[in-house]
């Protein structure tokens, strides 16, 4: 019986916990970096301290945010490397994923990288410059892990994926932050562009023996 009434408990307090990230979504697309614990707390119709109950503080907050978020840019990168297609179509595709999440939801973009921009006199903005890079060496480790099974970087394969991962991870970040804020030219020849830049070393490589290709 109580093992059953804390299982219970449990699914009611993670059912909760989306509730509440559900609420902050909505207004961090609505206000970005301005999202305050007060707004998002009036949102999800509760009072301050409960927030803070379910995530100890505003980084606790955003980092579960981040997580989320984070979880699903990863599915649809996954997906586009997946696509039953050729090798610069699938290059083409995933750096076209991360530049549309982007495009899609600029708030949500602004309000994970960059959170200095929120604030005001009566709260703080959301403290959190020292999660937005763990954010993205989790991007850059994954798409490493992917290089990595996919193909055949010789005696230095691992290290090598790595460098890999983390450098397309930042050139896609650092491309996709100006893209976003100056737009001088479309996705499209965005997406050429760095693909080209990309290419020479990727169209040389040869698939790992075993792997799932790439």
């Amino acid at each position: 019986m109580e093992t059953t009434q804390r299982t219970e408990q449990q699914r009611s307090t993670e059912q909760r916990r989306r509730e509440l990230l559900e609420a902050a979504d909505r207004v961090v697309l609505r206000d970005g970096p301005g999202a305050s614990m007060n707004a998002i707390a009036a949102e999800a119709g509760i009072t301050k301290p409960i927030l803070y109950r379910h995530f100890g503080d505003k980084g606790g907050l955003y980092a579960a945010l981040a997580k989320r978020h984070t979880d699903a840019l990863l599915g649809s990168l996954r997906a586009a490397l997946d696509a039953p297609a050729e090798r610069r179509e699938r290059v083409e595709a995933t750096l076209d994923t991360y530049l549309a999440a982007i495009e899609a939801r600029p708030q949500v973009y602004r309000f994970l990288m960059h959170p200095a921009e929120g604030g005001s006199a009566g709260e703080p903005g959301f403290d959190v410059g020292r999660h937005s890079a763990p954010l993205l060496r989790r991007l850059g480790e994954e798409l490493a892990e992917v290089i990595a099974e996919r193909v055949d970087l010789g005696p230095e394969s691992q290290q090598l994926a790595r460098v890999w991962g983390h450098g397309i991870v930042g050139m896609m970040h650092a491309a996709g932050d100006w893209w976003l804020g100056e737009r001088p030219c479309s996705r499209a020849e965005l997406v050429r562009s760095l693909a080209d830049l990309l290419w020479g070393r990727l169209a040389a490589v040869a698939d790992r023996v075993g792997g799932p290709g790439f």
